[in-house]
């Protein structure tokens, strides 16, 4: 096994869902991508992804390209090819369940409601892998699930929500570093 790391953030492609809440984790990984210098633009397993440094440690930086509710088909391949444990890959995605600008961190778990975490427990054939998940909920009442995700965050709720992600990235370089107990 290798001792790199994979830090993917999960979302849609494409700038029509650049905003949406279901985009979360795509938003935090440019963040961390900045943060350390890294530029996400090679091509490789249904996936733009970058290879840089945190702490030391060899990191792949990645945006799955498949669509949400089929991350895993990028993230599995990826980690088998490049021969990344599990306990070395860190998904960070939209939680409906958790507070708006807000974060939690697991070290593993099931997926929820979640189709993109769903693909990606089925692709790497474990639970246990760490996650950080950004929160975006509740769900008006007045919505459905899917019509809400879907839906840009709000501009009214943007600093807060955007605010989220310098915490989201300082987890995973946390993760990455040995920092944080999972």
């Amino acid at each position: 096994m290798s001792d790199a790391w994979l830090i993917a953030g999960l979302g849609n492609p494409g700038n029509k869902y650049a905003y949406n809440w279901h985009n979360l984790g795509f938003l935090a990984i440019d963040m961390l991508a900045e943060r350390c210098n890294v530029r996400i633009e090679r091509k490789q397993f249904h996936a733009l992804f970058g290879k840089g440094k945190i702490g030391g440690h060899d990191v792949f930086l990645m945006k799955p390209q498949t669509f949400m509710n089929n991350s895993g088909e990028a993230v599995g391949p990826f980690a088998n090819y490049y021969k990344i444990d599990p306990s070395h890959i860190i998904i960070v995605y939209d939680d409906i369940d958790i507070a708006t600008g807000t974060i939690r961190v697991r070290g593993k778990g099931s997926a929820g409601t979640h189709n993109g975490m769903k693909s990606v427990i089925a692709h790497l054939g474990t639970e246990a892998f760490p996650r950080v998940r950004i929160g975006s909920g509740p769900v008006p009442e007045h919505m459905d699930l899917v019509s809400y995700v879907l839906a840009d965050v709000p501009k009214e709720q943007r600093q807060t929500v955007f605010g989220s992600f310098e915490e989201a990235c300082t987890a995973c370089e946390d993760i990455v570093n040995g920092k944080r107990d999972l």
